[in-house]
């Protein structure tokens, strides 16, 4: 939904500032008082391409933003995320700026944003009707889309469309086995080389730590077997040891705490120390015993590390990550090796364009049973629209296979009797396509389109019944859409929720359009000069108020 419209330096706009609401708005006023300038703003933030004309008479460059809800659109943030225009996940700020030498930029979301961005998006939050360049409904893609939705085909129709990316994503990875064929052998030769190699090897990572500590134990052998042997002489040597002088202190503390208890403290951590120093002993001559010379064992550790660092070294890795090395190339030969498989593969395709002839079949029977239907009740609402006699009739191409199915959907209309049938877009004058798309909003009942719909030229040629029968159908549809509506009949102004009213006025010899939101007096007042003119008499004005108080 559209929440703010601001325009600044914009044709006769100095600066203009709207906030919009839910349900039916009405833009009403004087023949050239720049209705239309507001339509028109929106069209450039719906892609429309611009130029310096759009610029008002001294200003230097002209802007226009919106800010739109996306509550109810989840799928439009979906977008914005995919394309990288980050934001509040619950609205959405576009803005466009046109310079003096004919240029313009866009921004999505503060970001910098392509016109054809603009249109994407811009597509799904509004819809114009009455002005070609905008009417989504002349888009084929739409008009699927609204079948679809009438006819309860649209998880179908994302199925089909989900069946067809997979079908041709099952296509392209045949074609590009098969182009790569030769390299994938080579490649496969390669991988298999490696496995074989690191198989042998039979490596893990947390041996390489042990490894090195084994080997560094066995080349300091001797060195290990002469330093324990040292300490233990020099510990335990006969005469001259530290045991012996250890011993020797001990009994002389023992004889000085005779007389001065105050030493047993010191002679008991002597004893505690004597004790430590006879385990120490006990503990190296054991090991002393356990220390061998062994070449064999050391020639052994030397030639596997060697091995494992040979590996290492042409693989350009640390020993480390051999396992991971092997890992992984055991996962992408057998990645390669169903990839050069051409009856997998061509299995494969074959079993996802049965997946979509399966999903397409049954979506274009859903679209067969819902197109006369649909035909049938666009057709009638026509009739009560100043369109006697017309007809509307959804036709169903046959095609090749597509994202969208196995046929293209047209709209084809006749919007008189004498008329034959033919598409939307080469027959249908603005007035008409207002109207039918009114016709085709009140059919769906909120089914489809867009969140914000605009209606111009709706009133085209038309009055009395038609009329209130046209305010009715915009009031209808506004339940559950935001309406905005240009027109100049009071019974469709008379049906609003809320009134604006476009007047212009001449200020330091310059032309300005203003836009006024109503009060209900001055509504009043509005609705009477629709009735009667510029001169205002009590009983427009009395005319103006029934008409409101039987909407209301």
């Amino acid at each position: 939904m559209l929440l703010a419209l601001t325009l600044v330096d914009y044709i006769l706009v100095d600066r203009l500032e709207l906030t919009l609401q839910p349900g039916f708005t009405v833009l009403t006023g004087e023949t050239g008082a720049g209705k239309s300038i507001l339509l028109d703003a929106v069209g450039l933030l719906l892609g429309d391409r611009a130029d310096a004309t759009v610029i008002r008479s001294g200003a230097q460059r002209a802007e226009i933003s919106a800010e739109f809800s996306l509550v109810a659109t989840p799928e439009v943030g979906h977008w914005l995320n995919e394309n990288g225009f980050d934001g509040d996940a619950e609205t959405l700020l576009v803005r466009r700026v046109i310079e003096a030498n004919g240029r313009s930029r866009a921004y999505i979301n503060g970001s910098p944003a392509t016109l054809q961005q603009l249109r994407e998006v811009g597509g799904r939050l509004v819809d114009i009707y009455g002005q070609h360049a905008h009417y989504s409904l002349l888009r084929p893609e739409v008009e699927r889309g609204l079948l679809d939705a009438y006819g309860g085909c649209s998880a179908l129709a994302t199925q089909t469309a989900v069946a067809w990316r997979a079908w041709r994503e099952a296509q392209r990875r045949r074609q590009e086995a098969e182009q790569r064929t030769a390299a994938a052998a080579g490649e496969r030769e390669t991988l298999g080389w490696l496995i074989e190699t690191l198989t042998q090897l039979d490596f893990q990572a947390e041996q390489w730590q042990t490894l090195q500590m084994e080997h560094k134990r066995l080349a300091h052998a001797a060195e290990l077997l002469s330093g324990a042997q040292a300490v233990i002489a020099l510990l335990d040597e006969d005469g001259d040891g530290v045991l012996t002088r250890l011993k020797t202190a001990r009994a002389r503390l023992d004889e000085l705490t005779g007389f001065d208890p105050r030493l047993a403290g010191c002679a008991q951590m002597l004893e505690e120390g004597l004790i430590q120093v006879q385990e120490a002993v006990r503990e190296l001559t054991r090991y002393a015993d356990r220390v061998e010379l062994d070449p064999a064992a050391l020639a052994a550790a030397e030639a596997r590390i060697a091995q494992v660092m040979g590996v290492a070294r042409r693989l350009r890795c640390a020993p480390e990550e051999l396992p991971q090395q092997l890992e992984e190339a055991r996962l992408k030969l057998a990645a390669l090796t169903a990839e050069a498989d051409p009856e997998t593969l061509a299995r494969a395709e074959a079993e996802a364009a049965n997946a979509y002839q399966v999903a397409a079949r049954a979506l274009s029977a859903c679209r067969q049973a819902a197109a006369a239907p649909l035909s049938a009740a666009v057709t009638a609402a026509m009739q009560r629209l100043a369109m006697a006699g017309g007809r509307l009739e959804v036709t169903l191409n046959p095609c090749g296979p597509e994202s969208g199915g196995l046929e293209t959907v047209e709209f084809r209309v006749a919007p008189h009797p004498a008329q034959e049938l033919r598409p939307l877009a080469k027959t249908a004058s603005g007035g008409e396509l207002s109207r039918i798309g009114l016709a085709l909003q009140t059919v769906l009942a909120g089914r489809s389109g867009a969140p914000t719909l605009i209606f111009d030229e709706v009133d085209a040629g038309i009055g009395g019944g038609v009329a209130e029968v046209v305010g009715r159908l915009l009031a209808e549809v506004a339940r559950d859409r935001q309406v905005l509506c240009v027109t100049h009949l009071p019974q469709v102004a008379a049906r609003a929720d809320h009134h604006w009213r476009v007047r212009k006025s001449t200020e330091d010899g310059m032309a300005r359009s203003r836009i006024d939101v109503l009060s209900p007096a001055a509504r009043v007042d509005e609705i009477a000069r629709m009735l009667g003119g510029v001169k205002l008499t009590e009983l427009t004005r009395r005319h103006a108020k029934e008409m409101l108080q039987q909407n209301e």
